[in-house]
């Protein structure tokens, strides 16, 4: 019985070890079985490999292709993504560029006409007569229409006379009203011969003008002192102060437009050690 038993745990670990083989023994059977004479499984032939080789990059150029076109729509995407904003975006964008008040339309503000003084308005006549004048020779009607009073004037008795004192800068000059047709003579010659300039011209005639009298009296004036422009300005002054002695309702008129004020302004004198009234002499440092 004793045999029998060791028979048995001898025999166990031998079939233990057939039924799973270790990793010694299958390489054995296969070097056994070679040395049988079976054939071993022989590799694949080279143009087989090749052509799996040239299938492979193919499969890999697919995975490119699709995803660089996976790529190309995702940034097509990524470019369409910013159009498509939320409309609160656009227009804190838009408030942003556009400048507060753009739309806004300008208020226009006219300039106030500031009072012109006696001798801008001379001016301003006479180049409107010039004006008048140039347009009437190439007309071919050398005769103006004579513009119509404000009122009538005055009537003035046959031997009446009125004199008055006018002043300008350094001019002074002595008028003489009288009835008459509109004649002005200064210093024994015409107006136009002794001021041939229309604005001195049109400066003389202005309160004439103004208050309608300018062809129902005469005017005869002596004037010294200053140069043209001077005695013009006091002539005028002198015509105008005998208007009113004439008709005293035209003094308003008058004063209104300055025909009346004495023009202060005149040249300042020379100081001693400058070259004018106020020009200095050139400093040199050096």
């Amino acid at each position: 019985m004793i045999d029998d038993e060791t028979q048995k745990d001898e025999a166990t670990p031998e079939q233990d070890q057939g039924d799973s083989p270790a990793g010694p023994v299958g390489e054995e059977d296969s070097s056994s079985s070679q040395a049988a004479g079976e054939e071993p499984t022989s590799p694949p032939p080279a143009g087989d490999a090749v052509e799996e080789e040239s299938e492979a990059p193919e499969a890999e150029g697919e995975v490119v292709e699709e995803s660089e076109g996976g790529e190309a729509e995702g940034s097509e995407a990524d470019e369409e993504a910013p159009a498509e904003k939320p409309k609160a975006e656009e227009k804190a964008e838009k408030k942003k560029d556009v400048i507060p008040g753009a739309d806004l339309e300008p208020i226009a503000v006219e300039p106030e006409e500031r009072p012109r003084s006696a001798e801008e308005q001379a001016r301003l006549e006479a180049e409107e007569e010039e004006r008048a004048q140039r347009e009437a020779a190439l007309v071919g009607d050398a005769e103006e229409e004579p513009k119509a009073a404000s009122r009538a004037p005055a009537k003035i008795e046959g031997d009446a006379r009125y004199l008055a004192t006018g002043k300008r800068k350094t001019s002074i000059a002595r008028v003489t009203v009288l009835p008459g047709s509109g004649k002005i003579e200064v210093n024994k010659r015409e107006l136009e011969e002794f001021f041939p300039r229309p604005l001195h011209q049109t400066t003389v005639r202005q309160p004439l003008t103004t208050t309608g009298y300018e062809k129902s009296v005469d005017v005869r004036v002596r004037v010294h002192g200053g140069g043209i422009s001077g005695q013009a300005g006091a002539v005028r002054h002198g015509i105008a102060r005998a208007l009113t002695k004439v008709d005293p309702e035209l003094r308003g008129e008058l004063k209104r437009r300055g025909f009346l004020t004495r023009d202060a302004r005149a040249k300042e004198r020379r100081k001693a050690g400058l070259k004018k009234a106020r020009k200095r002499p050139q400093f040199s440092k050096r």
